[in-house]
């Protein structure tokens, strides 16, 4: 028997988001990825709209289509989860009726720049689809949730990040 942890509601501005039922302690799971059907590069329209509006990159120039409800997570500048092996982790404690947010710069190298709608106290105003635009402080911080592929495709960029990160003026 599964029991329900979160629930799909009005964000206001955002359209749908995904709210908590319960508590969630750092590090716990939050939600698990209903997979679907994965789709090549070349496979994706041009525009995203439709069933391709919400799709996840999930390996090299490899992408899912998501399902509800993590497809009504929305982007934040000051996230809450982060997504490891098909699963959505808190990645500090949420509280109940909590909206369920990701930064969505992480593991993304794309070169498209939009509006951000998160208002949270850490807002950047505009939403970068690339971490490599987030500035190296953040980019340190998020280096833990990097997927194995995404930091395969950029090791030049992650080791210099890393060593970066454990010089002492870092």
């Amino acid at each position: 028997m599964s029991i329900k942890t979160v629930t799909v509601r009005s964000a206001g501005r955002k359209g749908k988001g995904v709210f908590a039922l319960r508590g969630f302690r750092k590090g716990e799971i939050v939600l698990i990825y209903k997979k679907s059907k994965i789709l090549n590069k070349h496979e994706i329209p041009k525009r995203w709209t439709g069933k391709y509006k919400y799709l996840d990159v999930v390996g090299l120039d490899k992408f899912m289509i998501m399902k509800p409800p993590e497809c009504y997570i929305n982007c934040s500048c000051d996230p809450n989860v982060y997504v490891k092996n098909w699963k959505f982790v808190a990645m500090h404690p949420i509280k109940k009726g909590e909206e369920i947010v990701g930064d969505c710069a992480i593991n993304n190298d794309f070169d498209h720049v939009e509006k951000c709608l998160c208002h949270s106290r850490r807002c950047r105003k505009m939403y970068p689809g690339n971490f490599f635009k987030l500035n190296k402080k953040l980019q340190k911080k998020y280096l833990p949730y990097l997927y194995p592929w995404f930091k395969k495709k950029h090791k030049t960029e992650i080791e210099k990040l890393k060593i970066a990160s454990s010089s002492p003026q870092s």
